[in-house]
């Protein structure tokens, strides 16, 4: 009898749903996965009701010419410039598919969001980790160590601003130094922004400004607008290649929904005349450091990031599946992000996009588990 192809051993359950199903086994609070606890705003739902009878059919792959053009006008980029992907994690998909093949190398900075390492090497390359280093003063990338890694097989960079797990938002002088590395050796850059709302001090710098011609941003209407089911994604390329992104997420998907295409280009006007991501920060900052504090309180050492919805902590000796099934509260392990073996001792990641009646009760459950 034939077996599954050898690719098939990537197909190991995320370990974001793990803890959200144990979670939900065992009543915990789920800190782990990050998507908001309550639903998306009025405008968005409101436009999905007006869209929904009108906007039903197929779209073209590359998207809805509405919501093209509503993501154009709020990137500042042209309409052909952007493809619209059944989520960012479809749009990071196409884009391994049509940059990186067998024998090419991805850099990518460590900790690494789960889904770029299988990603690669589903395409046939290599995911190279650059370490991200950890002091006193939190969360950032090892620059040397990223020129050190690059070989005659490097094909693309992969940089993740605000970063996840760790918060950390790029300054503008390391991403200058960045930019010249992928142009000295003529490298393409996957900037996976899909957090570019998501900041706490200064606004990161999109890489497309910095380097127009090799990079492709990645985006999603799901962080921005508090609606992580709803699957809608875009890549902005450089001009003249979109084509071919949206040429490859078509044997994919398709299209992404219609509906929900046509009420997000409703939606981001409204989001941004109404200064809603600003309101997003400050109701995200202030749980930030209401779970910060309660962290430090309980003896935890907590990196406070700048942006991204989670922060990441130190707490020796905590298994995170026990935690789950016996503290009754969802965290992600830190050596989800790494390589095996890996990650600093007792690294979580913790998400506050939660109701701050969650948080609070998540500190009370960790005050009883570690005083235990």
């Amino acid at each position: 009898m034939p077996t599954l192809h050898a690719r098939s051993a990537l197909a190991a359950e995320s370990i974001f749903s793990v803890m959200s199903r144990l979670a939900v086994q065992h009543g915990a609070v789920n800190l782990g996965q990050g998507f908001p606890a309550g639903a998306p705003p009025d405008f968005l739902l409101d436009a999905l009701r007006a869209g929904a009878g009108v906007t039903d059919q197929y779209t073209a792959p590359a998207g809805l010419p509405a919501l093209r053009e509503a993501l154009a006008a709020d990137l500042g980029v042209r309409s052909e410039q952007v493809s619209v992907t059944c989520g960012a994690t479809e749009a990071l998909h196409a884009l391994a598919d049509a940059l990186y093949g067998p024998g090419d190398e991805v850099l990518m900075f460590e900790p690494v969001f789960d889904v770029y390492r299988p990603q690669a090497q589903l395409s046939g390359a290599r995911p190279v980790p650059v370490p991200m280093t950890l002091t006193r003063d939190g969360w950032s990338p090892d620059l040397d160590a990223l020129e050190r890694l690059v070989t005659p097989r490097t094909r693309a960079l992969l940089v993740n601003n605000p970063h996840n797990p760790t918060g950390h938002v790029f300054t503008p002088q390391e991403l200058a130094r960045l930019v010249d590395v992928a142009r000295t050796h003529d490298l393409w850059i996957v900037a996976d922004e899909v957090y570019d709302e998501l900041y706490f001090a200064g606004p990161p710098t999109p890489l497309r400004t910095l380097a127009p011609e090799r990079t492709f941003t990645v985006g999603s209407a799901g962080k921005r607008l508090e609606a992580t089911g709803w699957r809608v994604g875009w890549v902005v390329s450089p001009v003249g290649v979109s084509p071919g992104v949206s040429g490859l997420h078509q044997w994919a998907t398709f299209c992404a929904p219609a509906p929900l295409q046509a009420a997000v280009a409703a939606a981001l006007p409204v989001a941004r005349a109404r200064d809603f991501y600003g309101e997003l920060r400050a109701a995200y900052g202030a749980r930030m450091r209401l779970l910060a504090s309660g962290l430090r309180a309980l003896g935890l050492e907590v990196q406070v990031p700048g942006g991204t919805y989670f922060l990441t902590a130190l707490a020796p000796g905590v298994d995170a599946r026990r935690l789950v099934e016996e503290g009754g509260v969802a965290v992600i392990p830190g050596d989800a992000f790494y390589a095996q073996g890996a990650a600093p001792e007792g690294l979580v990641r913790l998400a506050f996009c939660k109701p701050q009646e969650e948080i609070l009760r998540a500190l009370e459950r960790l005050e009883a588990y570690l005083g235990a």
